[in-house]
């Protein structure tokens, strides 16, 4: 091993992300994780065998079509890594991505690695129905099948009645979720515009009736959302006020990030895009998750005895508009001029309201979103953060 554990990051990618039913319909997670473990390393022209250990995030691993477990060994293997690497499958709700690339920094902080990856894949699209009653056969009467996708937990309220009634709380209604939706959408295209969006995607191959197309784009955005059409759009699962457009869609995509020791990039001539200088892990009470991105990020900025003014761009996944809105207001302590200067450097190029939220795979994706725009601003430091399924929170810190 190198002996030098300043963990750095040189490379990092996603496919264009897909819309619920669109182009991406028929591919598996394992596929979408295959091609950007590929991808990842080909851009940099680092061996398959140089590296150590890979961790996948995803959430509904039996959407793999495959029907078989460890979702990331399958990934590698696919990628074409030697059988001998190590991997680990791992789910965290949404922040499963960005846990893993917290996993993959911890062993090569303690040496036990010099390169990994950090992969997250998922595709909602395929996320099968549940008939808990067939496998022991159903008698007389009705069978039911369940929907995963409608995101409820046993004992708990719809993620979406707990974004909205919190946010309410915190005095951000309706229009305060639709303004920010919009603002999501337009910063998306002007990304877009400015060839931004290009730099982050590896576009895909598809097997489709008419031969071969390329995938390179992503579907879920709306060039044409206006803050009228926004209004207009009813509220969902019974929430008070989130609808479709000022939160994600049920979308597809994979995203991987490359991690080495300092060392180890410099010695071999790896170009170092940024340092992970801190990851932090959070939990709380389920029916606060719009806050837990605040806390992770508060925790994550204590750890380097740092405060937010410290930090320059800051990424927050957008899983309801309501997230953003809540954790700037929490990190600014109510202060409305600090709070605004916040958003300003919050999702600049917007979030996954625009893009799409592959649950398993966006905590990469806004980690490699944060990392890229450092770069192009010439350097300096960001967090990102992203809230999980029943209180879960993680944030991870860089400089460039």
């Amino acid at each position: 091993m190198s002996g030098n554990n300043d963990v750095v990051v040189v490379s990092a990618l996603r496919t264009p992300f897909g819309k619920f039913g669109g182009a991406l319909k028929d591919v598996a997670g394992v596929e979408l994780a295959a091609h950007v473990i590929h991808e990842v390393l080909l851009r940099v022209d680092c061996a398959p065998e140089t590296v150590d250990e890979v961790y996948m995030g995803t959430c509904v691993p039996a959407e793999t079509g495959v029907l078989a477990p460890v979702v990331a060994r399958q990934a590698l293997l696919a990628a074409g890594l030697p059988d001998e690497t190590v991997s680990v499958t791992l789910d965290r709700a949404c922040c499963s991505s960005l846990t893993a690339v917290q996993m993959a920094w911890r062993s090569i902080t303690l040496g036990e690695a010099d390169v990994a990856i950090a992969v997250g894949a998922e595709n909602l699209s395929r996320v099968p129905h549940v008939m808990p009653q067939l496998r022991w056969g159903a008698r007389m009467g009705h069978v039911t099948l369940d929907e995963p996708l409608q995101m409820k937990y046993p004992r708990h309220a719809p993620v979406a009645v707990d974004s909205g009634l919190i946010g309410l709380e915190h005095g951000i209604g309706r229009e305060d979720l639709d303004a920010w939706a919009y603002r999501s959408q337009m910063r998306y295209q002007a990304a877009l515009k400015a060839g931004k969006v290009a730099q982050e995607v590896a576009p895909l191959t598809l097997q489709t009736r008419k031969g071969e197309v390329t995938f390179a784009s992503d579907e879920f955005p709306r060039p044409d959302t206006t803050m009228e059409k926004l209004a207009a759009l009813p509220t969902v699962y019974g929430s008070p006020t989130v609808t479709a457009g000022n939160a994600p869609g049920l979308d597809a995509g994979a995203t991987a990030i490359l991690l080495m020791s300092r060392a180890y990039a410099e010695s071999h001539g790896f170009p170092v895009l940024a340092t992970i200088n801190c990851c932090a892990s959070v939990a709380g009470d389920p029916r606060d998750i719009v806050t837990i991105p605040a806390k992770a990020i508060a925790k994550a900025v204590k750890k380097l005895g740092l405060s937010v003014d410290d930090l320059d761009l800051i990424e927050i996944n957008e899983a309801f508009a309501a997230m953003p809105l809540v954790s700037t207001q929490l990190l600014g302590d109510g202060d409305a001029e600090k709070v605004e200067a916040l958003r300003d450097r919050t999702n600049v190029n917007g979030g996954a309201i625009a893009i799409g939220h592959p649950v398993g795979a966006s905590g990469a994706r806004i980690l490699m979103t944060l990392i890229l725009e450092l770069g192009r601003r010439g350097g300096g430091r960001g967090a990102a953060s992203i809230c999980g399924g029943l209180g879960q929170g993680d944030c991870v810190i860089v400089s460039v």
